[in-house]
């Protein structure tokens, strides 16, 4: 069964713009594994906006399912990566003032330095995954530099689906299929919904794993936090 690995940046966000620890980040994420979720994902930056620092070492000892770390890898992320050593490491090719990550990577250009990571992360005993689009020569060469995993980047997926869910999801089950081929392992994320995700599981039902922020965030305001994960577990089964 594909694993549901939930964002908690935006719980952080929430948090810092009024000060204290209201909402609590630790205690949302261990909600989050409570009611069902397989995973969670934080994405610190630089300006800790949202995600800090002291919130990775205070995760790290308490959850109790797989936690991935995205980022750009910065020195000052790879230092805090292998000093926590989350199970899981996604590397994203974000400029530090970014809003959100909105590519993939060029792996074929970035080959050399991605190969160096893998090694630096694989020889840690973290597992690797590359932020990539649809592009099989760049889903190669990701497979070139040593990546355990690639998370598919879905928000064309997700852009194009209301007017047209064939056309969305086709050059997502050839780029799958390629990563299928090349025995890697296969993430998905980025504006996925409870609007479009049942769909791209359906359509790819070997996803490992799918990282959701922004929009179960949204949806438990309105449903809540439990409810809200049920049903994004209901898609993936």
């Amino acid at each position: 069964m594909t694993k549901l690995s939930v964002n908690i940046n935006k719980i952080a966000t929430l948090r810092n713009a009024r000060g204290g620890n209201n909402p609590d980040v630790v205690k949302v994420a261990l909600d989050c594994e409570k009611f069902g979720a397989e995973g969670i994902t934080v994405h610190p930056r630089p300006d800790e906006r949202h995600i800090r620092r002291s919130d990775v070492y205070a995760l790290r000892p308490v959850l109790t399912t797989e936690f991935n770390m995205e980022g750009y890898p910065s020195p000052e992320f790879i230092d805090l990566v292998l000093k926590v050593k989350p199970h899981q490491v996604t590397l994203v090719p974000d400029a530090p003032d970014q809003i959100t990550s909105n590519s993939g990577w060029d792996t074929k250009t970035h080959l050399s330095f991605l190969s160096d990571l893998m090694d630096t992360f694989g020889d840690a005993g973290i597992r690797t995954s590359i932020f990539v689009g649809t592009d099989i020569e760049l889903i190669e060469y990701a497979a070139k530099a040593g990546a355990d995993r690639v998370e598919l980047y879905t928000e064309p997926y997700a852009t194009l689906y209301p007017e047209n869910p064939e056309a969305a999801i086709a050059p997502f089950v050839e780029a799958a299929k390629a990563v299928r081929s090349l025995g890697m392992g296969l993430n998905a994320g980025h504006d996925l919904s409870l609007v479009n995700l049942k769909y791209m599981h359906d359509n790819i039902p070997w996803l490992d794993e799918v990282s959701i922020g922004h929009a179960l965030i949204s949806d438990a305001l309105y449903l809540g936090l439990k409810k809200t994960i049920e049903e994004y577990k209901n898609c993936l089964r």
